[in-house]
Parts: C-alpha cells; structure tokens; sequence
C-alpha cells in the first residue's frame, strides 16, 4: 500500500459522492489509449510514481478493510498530508444552501469524524479545493450539471465550473479541466489524467483548454466533422428511420454543431460511437446538455434549413459525380488486345 510519506508519489482522490450514476467511473475501465492499467502501473515512459484512490476497484472500500480505511485519504489530503493530489470530481454539485432550513443534505461522501455525521460533497471540495494541484471535472454532471440540472430540478445542480467559478485555479496555476460526456469517453479521461501527470512531473506545458475548460485537442472539432455519415449529409441524403446508412440529422441529430471526437476516436479500441452504431448525436458534452437539446428526437431547428440546402445542392453533386464515376469506371481505350499500340507512341520514333 502507497503511504502519505512516499516522495515523488501522485495521489488521485476519486470523488464520487456527487448526483450522478457512476457511468464515468464503470466507462474509465473500458480505456485502452492508455488504459487504467497502464496509467496506475507505470508502464508510460516519464511518468510519475502514483497512488489511486477509486471508490470503483479500491479494496479498501470493501466490507472487510471497512470504509473508514478509504476515506482516511481525503482526511490526510485535508490536514495537508498529500502533497501533491489530483482531486477528480465525479456528479454534479447541489446546492446544499437549499438545505439550510431544513437540517437535510442531497449528498455526502464519508462522514466526519467529529461528529460521526456524512460530511456532503460540498464540503469536501471546499475543503480540498485549495490544497489540490489540479481538479478534473468527470463526465457532463461534474462538468455542467448535466441531467441533474435541468430547469426545475430540486438541487440547484450545477458543474464544479459554477460551483467554484470559471476563472478558479489551483494553487499550481491550473484551471479547473473538465472531461464531459454522459458518460466519458474512456480515451479521453485517460488521455487527459496522463497528461496532467506528465505536467505535474514537469514533462508537460500547460494543458490547452477551449473557453468551456475542455482539452482542446478532444473537443475542438464536431462530431459532424468526423463522422462516417458526414458525405451523405453533402449529397443531401438522410435517413427516414433508423437503420438507415446515411446522415441522420433530420432524426433528431446534433452532430453538425456538437464538439466531441466519438465518432471519430469510437468508443471502445476504436469501435463504436453514436452515429457510427445508428444512433443520434445528443449532445452530452456540451454546456447546455439537456435542456437545449431537446426533445432528442425532434429535427434541430437549424437542421431544417440546412437540410433542405443540402436536399437541392445534393441532387446536383450527385449527377455530377454519377457521371464522373461512370467515365472512371472504365479502362482507357489502349488497354485492348490489337496489332497496333494506342497510346499515342509509334515504332521509330
């Protein structure tokens, strides 16, 4: 077992005691590029000696070590004992100031050990927020507030961002980086979490993060930009019902306007995605995630337009090719058996 005294040891504290449903944490395991494996094993060139503390695989959260033993961790990481951390959120954050009449809590994580009483999430993370070097945002609930924090919601749900403020840094200099999606893509937690390694071991510049503090590199581009569909979307053909081949923008998919690299990275060791298997684009990793992208059947409002566009300008496109691809398709005329060469070249010259 990895003590607090260890030099040179990364500790990660996994946070799960958010409004969420552990998809994040079950997805994590499913990374191949790298894997959790090779992250925690320290099979990576370069990178630091590290300590994970996960409430999904730690043994210490089973009935025979006692939970007590787990969160121990965050109590050392509390008095200043982890040097350094990496807090990783997971659930979006109620709003506990709702409670205050009341003498209730929406969530918690561990008790405290002074009065035996659940200590909720929100004080965890006041607690811990200022001691960590980084804080990665896990999954659209951690990140945004995701489903939780739909409109009406009893909560007041909210992402890490709201909670701690968008211009928050930790005491490295580091900006809250949030990883959404509902769930992860597991590539892309993993890829990130090695790279924030490699930046607290010194290996690594700042983390390039996009206005919304997701890794740039991930999500800059859209899903339609990588999708296998996008060519029909040009030739103006769209699905009429799933199980369709083509673009299925008029069934309700968001993929033109949505940053995320799924069907473009898959989802497992390169395989699946949305689109890639036949399903729309909800776009679960984006600010606005759920209210403003539903209802999820219905046709996008712009993909009226932009479909019709397409519809007419794809007829054309079409014809154009069909004729180009008919010419194509065949062999040049001088690969013909005969007495003569056709290729323009004759004897003697």
């Amino acid at each position: 077992m990895t003590t607090a005294t260890d030099e040179g040891v990364v500790h990660i504290l996994w946070m799960n005691g958010g409004l969420g449903c552990d998809g994040d944490s079950v997805a994590l395991t499913a990374a191949t590029q790298p894997s959790i494996e090779e992250i925690v094993l320290g099979a990576l060139p370069g990178l630091p000696k590290i300590a994970v503390h996960w409430p999904l695989i730690d043994f210490e959260c089973g009935p025979e070590t006692g939970a007590d033993n787990f969160i121990e961790w965050w109590h050392k990481a509390d008095r200043g004992e982890l040097e350094p951390f990496v807090l990783v959120v997971e659930g979006s954050i109620p709003n506990e100031e709702l409670n205050k009449d009341n003498g209730g809590y929406f969530c918690g994580f561990g008790n405290d050990p002074a009065t035996g009483q659940p200590r909720t999430t929100n004080e965890w993370i006041d607690r811990l927020a200022s001691k960590a070097t980084a804080i990665i945002a896990v999954g659209t609930c951690a990140t945004y507030g995701g489903i939780h924090a739909m409109q009406g919601n009893p909560t007041g749900a909210m992402g890490v961002p709201d909670y701690l403020g968008w211009d928050w840094k930790s005491k490295a200099g580091l900006p809250i980086v949030c990883v959404p999606g509902c769930p992860i893509q597991p590539d892309n937690l993993s890829e990130t979490i090695t790279y924030l390694l490699y930046q607290v071991a010194g290996q690594a510049p700042m983390i390039p993060l996009d206005a919304e503090l997701r890794p740039k590199w991930l999500f800059e581009a859209t899903v339609h930009e990588g999708c296998d569909r996008g060519g029909y979307y040009e030739q103006g053909q769209f699905a009429t019902e799933y199980g369709q081949p083509t673009c299925l923008v008029k069934l309700g998919c968001w993929g033109p306007v949505v940053n995320c690299n799924v069907p473009k990275r898959g989802w497992m060791n390169g395989i699946g995605g949305c689109p890639n298997v036949g399903g729309i684009c909800i776009g679960c990793t984006m600010p606005g995630f759920p209210d403003k992208f539903m209802p999820f059947m219905d046709e996008p409002p712009g993909g009226k337009v932009s479909s019709a566009a397409s519809s007419a300008y794809g007829v054309v496109i079409r014809t154009m090719r069909k004729f180009t691809m008919d010419t194509l398709n065949k062999e040049p005329k001088w690969r013909v058996r005969g007495p003569e060469l056709k290729t323009g070249y004759k004897k003697g010259q």
